[in-house]
């Protein structure tokens, strides 16, 4: 077995990565950690190092020997990794605000891995993405690249649509909550084995059966859920409605959250409105959160991981990272819910489509499930919907034009009118600008425009 493991954490800054290190301290007998690295950039220095100091503590406190190093040079820390997790904000907070806030201000849904909010966070993320790949290959290329930046279907489909690089898995917590929901309500113990067969694209999958030491009990829990006796949200940042009990038992599946955004539209969009006009949107109140828990982070005598931090609407992420690599680090071949390529497993959807489905994961990474060779056809047009609006971004975040963000605005189902989608991205990608080099010229083009009228 391959020993003194080096492991990078690009966006070592975030507030998720005392999450991730006491995953790794947790691991250490089964993920044998020499090194670990914190990446960030000069603007996010300050929370970068609060967090290293933080993170110190906790592995002194723990007796573990890793060797925490911080640097704003990634290509310094990339050098021979074994294993490189990407959890950055490209713009931080700030720019989440603006994803949320701008299509609100114009009637629109403000989400930041949906609509309109999601395609302008896709276009900033694709680009850097491609340039870790980059120096990933030269620097350190057997590596895998353990991806929970969002959007991360969007961006795994990026990567295995515009990249020759293998190496990479998607990762989120939707499918992990869902999973830690399942457990409670089926009262299901440690020692009996859980098997979820949970299908679809990132932030649009669905459950189709739950077995528990062998046994199907989906009747049961989709029952629960359908007549609201359980309540199936296990995401902090979006409200918890419920999906109706006709919704529930003609679909026959168990939806995930953000399906709200899809069968609730029109709800949704008013709760938002709502918040939007009394203080702000999702953003507002996630920095405040993080005020909070980098004032926690700040003192001396936390050598933990705070539970404040479950506050933070992808609570879990890094955890199921850290599972991802132990797995293919010892080539488990345990089952996990992951983005990647499932070149052609699914029969009834293009065998070169990224999505998020139950997997086994081992030395050669994900695999799909061999009980899941269908997507359940009752879904497929909304899934054929946004595979649509993924695709197109990730065009758009290549080619840095104008019309490509239009063609992908004009494919999401939140985006309700040609005209709507015009203002929306021309306001949103001159808010933008500064992060969005490729559209230099774009840009300049609006900005022209606007001396003529």
């Amino acid at each position: 077995m391959q020993k003194n493991l080096k492991i990078v954490t690009i966006g070592g800054g975030s507030s998720y990565t005392p999450e991730l290190v006491e995953g790794f301290i947790k691991r250490y007998a089964e993920l044998p950690i020499k090194e670990l690295w914190l990446v960030d950039v000069e603007s996010g220095k300050q929370k970068q190092d609060i967090i290293f100091d933080l993170c110190q503590r906790m592995i002194e406190r723990a007796g573990v020997p890793i060797t925490l190093y911080k640097t704003l040079d990634r290509r310094e820390a990339l050098i021979d990794a074994d294993f490189v997790t990407t959890q950055f904000r490209v713009g931080q907070l700030k720019a989440r605000e603006l994803d949320e806030s701008i299509p609100l201000s114009h009637g629109y849904l403000g989400q930041e891995t949906n609509g309109a909010g999601g395609l302008f966070k896709g276009l900033r993320t694709i680009p850097v993405i491609f340039d870790i790949i980059k120096d990933v290959e030269k620097l350190c290329p057997k590596a895998w690249i353990i991806n929970f930046t969002n959007p991360a279907g969007m961006v795994t489909e990026a990567v295995f649509r515009h990249t020759r690089f293998k190496n990479f898995i998607g990762v989120c917590n939707v499918p992990v909550g869902m999973k830690m929901f399942i457990r409670d309500v089926l009262k299901v113990r440690p020692q009996e084995a859980l098997s979820i067969d949970l299908f679809g694209l990132n932030h649009l999958v669905f459950i189709k059966d739950v077995y528990v030491n062998g046994q199907s009990r989906f009747t049961e829990l989709l029952d629960g859920v359908a007549s609201g006796r359980l309540s199936a949200n296990s995401v902090k940042n979006i409200f918890d409605l419920p999906f109706s009990e006709g919704l529930i038992r003609s679909l026959n599946l168990l939806p995930c959250s953000y399906l709200l955004y899809y069968f609730k539209q029109k709800e949704m969009l008013a709760i938002e409105m709502g918040e939007f006009y009394k203080g702000g949107a999702r953003a507002t109140v996630v920095q405040k959160v993080e005020k909070q828990l980098f004032d926690l982070y700040k003192k001396p005598d936390l050598d933990v991981k705070p539970a404040e931090l479950e506050l933070r609407g992808g609570a879990y992420y890094s955890d199921a990272a850290c599972d991802v690599i132990s797995a293919i680090y010892n080539d488990k071949q345990t089952e996990h819910y992951v983005n990647f390529p499932h070149r052609g497993h699914i029969d009834n959807i293009p065998a070169d489509w990224a999505v998020e489905m139950t997997c086994s994961i081992g030395r050669n990474g994900a695999k799909p499930h061999p009980r899941l060779k269908h997507f359940d056809e009752k879904t497929l047009g909304l899934i054929y919907t946004i595979k649509g609006f993924e695709i197109a971004t990730s065009e758009a975040a290549l080619s840095g034009k104008f019309n490509d963000v239009l063609l992908a605005l004009n494919l999401s189902p939140l985006i309700l009118s040609d005209k709507d989608a015009e203002k929306l991205a021309r306001d949103m990608l001159l808010a933008h600008q500064h992060l969005l080099p490729n559209f230099t010229q774009a840009v300049a083009a609006l900005k022209e425009q606007d001396t003529h009228e």
